[in-house]
């Protein structure tokens, strides 16, 4: 197996994305290919066709390598619940609730045995190895315990590749920076830089990189250009990114307020509705700021019942309740459709000490919180007429147990003769515990004209196409991408692969 490994001068320089378009580009090409990344700090999350849990990066990248994500790509996984507690999901499973310090020092060197396990079937089963680090490689204070970045390039034995973003400014002074921190075998094993996210003429940054090549010995193996695309991002710089993107988007025909929760996840649900001409995406976290908008989203969370509470404290429980009362629509995923019904119960403090919350009482339902996670991929089928006639997929990752106190029209029929969600209103309110729900064109399409519909604006013409063709479409992308803008030639040099 040969391997490369993308590590960045920091978080959110675009080695997700790239590490996307090698597994395109290698599967292109031919070769039986693979995603990995050791350990994984992320708020998003992806469940694998046996029901696990990994980060939701590597189930991106194993579709863009045309196969199916396992929990060997990503066997380690912290999702953080606030308070500086995280879940430690360990080859798909739940393993404990830990803080950053128990973590370290108590259960940190047991990981690496995972890690190892995983490592080794890839091995047996690919050509070739994309892997992912996390952050920087040259963090001081945490780099004795890091497991994520140049160990695992040690265990894989593979040529390390450093990635830069541009747009934060000063990119050679962080490249050359993060190769002074790094041990003097660490550093040998940096053979490339890639500076990413740039904008303007190349040519302009020549001298620099001329500079750059003379001052360290190591090849610029590409200038990427920055390109804005619907690549599922993974953690909170991800997310700031988000929320600067829908602030400079200005109102578009619909404002859709997504509020901020402290403990928010899986916010990619939204990224389809962003990526809509006639939709602006804005993210909420003050009753200042919310304002008068077409549809309130509360999203998924790791702590329901603690954001519940907050949701309380800062106002925007009362106030989404007088917006829904002069109009608005209300929506929540997961979380957010558990905080819409009347009551949450925690009985065994499974998320929290409180025990029992009054929900926004906006649909008729009530929720207990169980050990038992439950990580599974669904299918159904809409039963409002308003969200149209094709079946949706998507993923649920949640605790609690919902039950219906009195008949309500159900979002999805599901295969096994289950019911999911609840629509109150006329649509006006909706619930679901599927992620994803909005990745389904057919279904995004027809609750966008129902809404279009409501505020006497003209129905808009449905695209053609699904989900699995729309993200093959940015994956085809992104081969073109590397394939002009990424010395490839060097690049397989540097993992002794066969000349192209």
């Amino acid at each position: 197996m040969k391997a490369i490994m993308l590590q960045g001068t920091a978080s959110d320089v675009g080695k997700s994305v790239l590490c996307t378009a090698l597994c395109r580009y290698f599967f292109e090409e031919g070769y039986r290919v693979a995603p990995f990344k050791s350990q994984n700090m992320a708020l998003n999350s992806y469940v694998t066709r046996d029901g696990r849990e990994i980060g939701r990066a590597q189930g991106v990248q194993a579709e863009a390598a045309g196969i199916e994500a396992t929990v060997d790509m990503n066997p380690i996984l912290l999702k953080p619940k606030g308070d500086l507690v995280s879940e430690v999901i360990v080859h798909g499973r739940h393993f404990a609730d830990l803080d950053a310090g128990s973590y370290r020092e108590q259960v940190l060197d047991q990981m690496l045995e995972p890690v190892r396990q995983s490592l080794r079937r890839l091995a047996r089963e690919y050509d070739v190895l994309v892997i992912e680090g996390a952050g920087s490689p040259a963090e001081i204070n945490l780099k004795d315990r890091d497991i994520a970045n140049m160990r695992v390039a040690r265990m894989a034995d593979a040529p390390v590749l450093l990635v830069a973003d541009i747009e934060r400014g000063g990119v050679f002074a962080s490249i050359v920076g993060t190769l002074e921190l790094l041990d003097p075998d660490e550093r040998a094993r940096v053979k490339g830089f890639i500076i990413n996210k740039f904008r303007g003429s190349k040519k302009l940054l020549d001298p620099g990189i001329e500079w750059l090549e003379k001052r360290t010995g190591i090849p610029v193996l590409g200038v990427l250009p920055y390109v804005d695309l619907g690549v599922d991002p993974e953690d909170s710089m991800s997310l700031q990114s988000l929320e600067l993107k829908g602030k400079q988007k200005g109102r578009a025909d619909l404002d859709v307020a997504v509020i901020r929760l402290p403990r928010i996840s899986n916010f990619t649900d939204f990224l389809p509705l962003m990526n809509r001409e006639d939709v602006t995406v804005r993210y909420i976290q003050s009753v200042r700021d919310l304002e008068q908008p077409d549809v309130i989203i509360l999203p998924g969370t790791k702590n329901t019942m603690e954001d519940l509470v907050w949701l309380k404290k800062t106002g925007l429980a009362g106030e989404i309740l007088k917006l829904r009362r002069q109009g608005s629509s209300v929506v929540g995923i997961c979380g957010g459709y558990q905080m819409l019904g009347e009551k949450l119960t925690d009985p065994d403090a499974v998320e929290s000490d409180h025990q029992e919350l009054d929900g926004l009482g906006l649909l008729p339902m009530v929720t207990r919180f169980v050990a038992n996670k439950k990580t599974v991929r669904t299918e159904g089928t809409p039963f409002p007429e308003w969200a149209g006639p094709a079946p949706v997929e998507g993923y649920e990752i949640h605790l609690g147990r919902t039950r219906l106190t009195s008949p309500a029209v159900p979002l999805f029929q599901l295969p096994d003769g289950r019911t999911d969600g609840a629509v109150a209103e006329d649509g006006a309110v909706w619930g679901t515990y599927l992620h994803g729900v909005f990745d389904n064109p057919s279904f995004t399409h027809h609750w966008i004209n129902h809404l279009r519909r409501k505020k006497g604006l003209p129905e808009r013409e449905e695209l053609a196409g699904n989900r699995h063709e729309a993200r093959e479409e940015v994956y085809a992308f992104l081969g073109h991408w590397i394939r002009e803008h990424l010395d490839l030639e060097r690049l397989r040099a540097i993992m002794g692969l066969n000349p192209m």
